[in-house]
């Protein structure tokens, strides 16, 4: 709340510069802007079919929003190039040069032309317009029409400047809008830019896409041929090499080698076990009886040997076959001869005394057919599996190279099928007419609303916040020390007191106490100087055993704080409650109190000699002067006399009073305190803490309680706007 108020004073003590500027301002504003012309805005729309379905043929539903955002970008962006702009501004000029009632009247550039200059420069923009050329500075014929147009203000600064293109929300249209002082110029330029702008995008859009279309056809055409090409490499390979269908014949070979396989396994199976059966059964014929039984059997067993070989043959015809079922047939058939021939040898054998081993020479006989159709069969499955494998092994390079063919033919096909269909698609797009068009024709633009008094407004407000931040920034940065309580917290030292600003050319202390003036500054000092007188009093008792004849050195951080006037007010205001007062002008170099009270009786003497005199009192106090010379108080007299000449002193007086120099003196000032019972400081009001000072500070709160605290001396009063001081080269004492 402090620092509102503070900045709250700032303000009020320049609250004429805070009021008079912005009334400035608003009459400036208010004389530039009564001669503003009113504003008339006309607007068309264009439909651009980007996201209109009923235009739409070809599927773009996945179109994602930022394409769309994209798409209408651009278009906005054509809208606005110069060629398009330059087209604009030649209609206009041409309007103007060509109707009865123009748009603006012709700029004295214009009417400075001669009748056939006038008709070269408008032939020169409709050969412009016809040809949709654009200007070029650099040509000096360009650059007289572009002076022309720009003081009819008709050059492309100009259009862009008031044209505004922007999509509608999410729709599908563009809005055109242009404002101008002419309501009439605002629809023509809008409809002139919509039909320039469609007219030269859908010229632009139809030979790109003539361009597309030629090029996929040439490109679908590339690809057919490719196809072509290795469609018939692979049927020439399959020719060549005798392939009706490779992956169906790996798949029968691989077959017949498994069938091959397993049967090889039987016959070997089988020819192990019938060679065993059989060599048990001749461990139970003796030499004797085999011989017997051979010659009575010769006859058939020729037979039966000539039908074994038959049934050999069928059977490798049946395994080269690939296990045809007409062989199976005949190889039934002749096992069924050789079982009769088998039956007739056991017939012939009836009156061997062996008849009861029939049974046995029978089933030998079985076996060893059996044995050599599986000697036989294993042999042939041998074969064909070797020959099966020699054939499958010489698929495998037709293999690779029908799958390289195949891999060629697929990517050839969907390179073909993916151009094909761009093709299709882009013949279908070129077929259509354009979807961009103009759907709204701008009419006569509308009046605006007047922005005058806005702006007027505006300029007010603005102007007034600019010094509001003027003024804190002034507020902020100053780190000046204004009030009590801000020395006493920045210090951290008491504050005994304040004495405001007094701007009387002449102060007469006998007035203020002996209530003679009635001005309400001096009363206000009164009860300041009470206060102050009050407050170093209590301090002076309090902080010290001796309360008679108590010695005050009252000094100051810089010159010119008001230190003469208020030690001249405190030691009035205790002449006023009846204390013998003594002042003592201890500043050499200023010797300002001397000066004002033309005192005969000096410092220097009475430190020489010890003797006061026949000095007389004026109005209660004994003013010692000295005598203004470059020296300092050791130096007029040694330290111990110097305080014995005090001792005396207090002895005489209830307090003395003693102006000594400001602190940078550095010893002269010091000098004084060694010899004082207490010390008070002077602070000038509205001034900062520099390094010096703060180094004086601190020299003050090393006086081991010696210091008794501050008197904030000149503060500004709030009702005062006057920062300046006013002179205080008053008459002390009367």
């Amino acid at each position: 709340m402090e620092e509102l108020k503070k900045f709250y004073n700032l303000l009020y003590r320049f609250r004429f510069i805070v009021i008079a500027v912005p009334l400035v301002t608003i009459i400036i504003a208010y004389f530039l802007v009564r001669n503003l012309a009113d504003q008339y805005v006309a607007e068309g729309q264009i439909a651009t079919g980007i996201v209109d379905e009923t235009q739409i043929l070809t599927n773009n539903a996945d179109k994602q929003e930022s394409s769309v955002i994209r798409e209408f970008s651009n278009l906005i962006e054509i809208m606005k190039l110069q060629k398009i702009i330059n087209l604009v501004s030649y209609q206009l000029i041409i309007h103007d040069l060509t109707e009865e009632k123009p748009f603006r009247e012709l700029s004295p550039m214009i009417k400075d032309l001669a009748e056939v200059d006038r008709r070269k420069v408008l032939n020169n923009f409709k050969r412009k317009f016809a040809n949709r050329e654009t200007l070029n500075s650099f040509n000096a014929e360009d650059k007289e029409l572009y002076e022309i147009l720009e003081s009819m203000n008709y050059n492309s600064d100009f259009i862009l400047e008031n044209l505004n293109a922007d999509r509608l929300e999410t729709s599908d249209f563009i809005s055109v809008k242009f404002v101008s002082e002419n309501p009439e110029l605002s629809a023509f330029v809008v409809n002139t830019e919509c039909k320039e702008f469609v007219s030269y995008y859908t010229a632009i859009l139809k030979e790109n896409q003539t361009k597309a279309v030629k090029f996929l056809s040439d490109r679908s055409k590339e690809k057919s041929d490719t196809l072509n090409k290795n469609v018939a490499a692979l049927k020439s390979y399959k020719i060549k090499n005798r392939i009706i269908n490779l992956l169906e014949q790996s798949r029968k070979m691989y077959e017949l080698s498994a069938e091959y396989e397993r049967r090889k396994q039987d016959a070997e199976k089988s020819i192990i076990a019938l060679k065993g059966a059989i060599a048990n059964i001749d461990k139970q014929f003796d030499p004797n009886q085999r011989r017997y039984f051979e010659a009575s059997l010769a006859k058939i067993n020729q037979d039966l040997v000539q039908s074994k070989k038959e049934l050999s043959l069928l059977t490798e015809k049946y395994i080269q076959s690939g296990f045809e079922e007409q062989y199976l047939e005949s190889i039934d058939s002749l096992k069924e001869v050789i079982n009769k021939q088998i039956i007739t040898a056991s017939s012939k054998y009836i009156d061997n005394p062996l008849v009861q081993k029939q049974n046995l020479i029978t089933q030998k006989l079985n076996l060893q057919i059996e044995y050599d159709i599986a000697r036989y069969s294993l042999s042939s499955l041998k074969r064909e599996l070797s020959d099966m494998n020699n054939r499958f092994d010489k698929l495998v390079p037709h293999e690779a190279v029908i799958q390289s063919l195949e891999r060629k033919i697929d990517i050839a096909s969907r390179e073909y099928l993916d151009v094909l269909e761009k093709y299709n698609s882009a013949s279908l797009e070129a077929s259509l007419s354009s979807r961009l068009r103009q759907v709204q024709i701008a009419n006569p633009g509308t009046e605006q609303p007047s922005k005058k008094m806005l702006l007027i407004i505006l300029s007010g407000i603005i102007s007034f916040i600019f010094c509001l931040l003027i003024f804190f920034i002034i507020f902020y940065f100053d780190n000046k020390i204004g009030t009590p309580r801000e020395l006493a917290q920045i210090t951290e030292i008491p504050v005994l007191g304040k004495i405001n600003r007094v701007n009387s050319a002449s102060l007469a202390l006998k007035e203020i106490w002996s209530n003679l003036n009635s001005n309400p500054e001096m009363q206000e000092l009164k009860k300041q100087l009470r206060s102050a007188r009050y407050e170093i009093s209590r301090e002076m008792v309090h902080k010290a055993s001796n309360t008679k004849g108590q010695v005050l050195n009252i000094t100051s951080m810089n010159d010119s704080e008001g230190k003469t006037l208020l030690v001249a007010c405190i030691a009035y205001s205790y002449v006023v409650i009846g204390k013998k007062v003594l002042l003592i002008d201890g500043n050499f170099e200023h010797p300002s109190i001397t000066e004002n009270s033309n005192s005969k009786f000096f410092i220097e003497d009475y430190l020489k000699t010890g003797n006061l005199g026949s000095s007389e009192f004026s109005a209660g106090i004994m003013v010692m002067g000295n005598r203004g010379e470059d020296k300092s108080l050791f130096e007029i007299e040694d330290e111990e006399v110097v305080k014995q000449r005090f001792d005396q002193l207090r002895n005489e007086f209830d307090i003395i009073l003693i102006e000594t120099p400001s602190l940078e003196t550095l010893s002269k000032a010091k000098e004084w305190n060694l010899i004082s019972d207490k010390v008070m400081g002077v602070f000038e009001a509205n001034q900062s803490l520099s390094a010096s000072k703060k180094q004086h500070i601190n020299y003050l709160k090393s006086l081991n309680g010696s210091f008794i605290g501050w008197v904030i001396n000149k503060v500004s009063i709030d009702t005062n706007n006057n920062k300046l001081a006013g002179n205080f080269n008053a008459n002390l004492i009367e």
